[in-house]
């Protein structure tokens, strides 16, 4: 299984497919497994490689306190050791954050740039309603299952089938961190910025976010948009945060569009 050590974790990533590099990064809480409905989809067209953000799955979990920056290094380790000098990057609400701070810090590693259900960090930032806060920061103490459905209400669009939800809580459940993971991967958020430098953003970029997204508002997708050069924006209806479960179709056919295109 390849690993790679970097600033004290241990990093674990896989690859599938051929072609030209895809670099996929996960969000809070989440392992690559999460990624099962993207993944097979993208390695048809793309070398796609997931990284397993440190703190959460087969990643080792050093003690807190954790950075966005550190976890864009930790990707940049993994395209070190993939020999990709530069590839095409989706990340999703933290994978997002995470991959801001890669294309501001590793541009010309980026030749293009997805970023889903996400915002720029900071206090300007549109926040989610005070009980969706709260579950959010009780959530690292609860067990596995608890801390799988706690947030689904927020995070899904009311008319999605119910046993894509249950597919997607079977994974978080087996992966779900452990509560020094959580706080590490939380504390990272809490305490990175990014608006003030979102102008510096070179490559073509998409910008995705659900309509409905509870735990992430959607005008955090609008206004990234806006501030990062020729940004394109995809609002999608019936869709929350986990809009790849929300809206499989349009989002994985929008998506292929985009790297296809760049």
């Amino acid at each position: 299984m390849p690993y790679i050590e970097n600033s004290g974790a241990k990093i674990y990533w896989e690859e599938a497919g051929k072609g030209e590099p895809l670099v996929l990064i996960m969000g809070l809480a989440s392992s690559i497994d999460m990624w099962h409905r993207t993944r097979p989809l993208m390695a048809e067209h793309f070398r796609t490689l997931v990284i397993e953000n440190r703190g959460v799955g087969r990643s080792s979990v050093p003690p807190p306190p954790y950075s966005i920056a550190a976890m864009a290094a930790d990707v940049k380790a993994v395209m070190d050791a993939a020999n990709i000098e530069q590839a095409r990057v989706f990340g999703i609400s933290m994978g997002g954050m995470i991959a801001q701070e890669f294309a501001l810090s590793y541009p010309e590693r980026v030749r293009a740039l997805i970023l889903g259900c996400t915002n720029f960090g900071g206090k300007s930032v549109k926040t989610a309603a005070p009980k969706v806060l709260e579950i959010l920061k009780a959530r690292g103490s609860m067990t596995p299952k608890d801390g799988a459905y706690a947030m689904v209400p927020f995070i899904y669009d009311a008319g999605t089938p119910r046993e894509k939800v249950e597919e997607d809580l079977q994974i978080r459940m087996q992966w779900f961190p452990t509560e020094a993971g959580y706080y590490g991967q939380l504390g990272a958020i809490l305490s990175w910025e990014s608006r003030q430098r979102l102008s510096q953003i070179t490559a073509p970029t998409l910008v995705i976010h659900g309509e409905s997204d509870a735990l992430v508002p959607p005008e955090n997708g609008r206004l990234i948009a806006a501030l990062i050069p020729q940004a394109k924006l995809l609002m999608l209806k019936n869709a929350s945060h986990i809009f790849m479960t929300d809206q499989t179709e349009i989002s994985h056919r929008e998506m292929l569009n985009f790297f296809k295109e760049h």
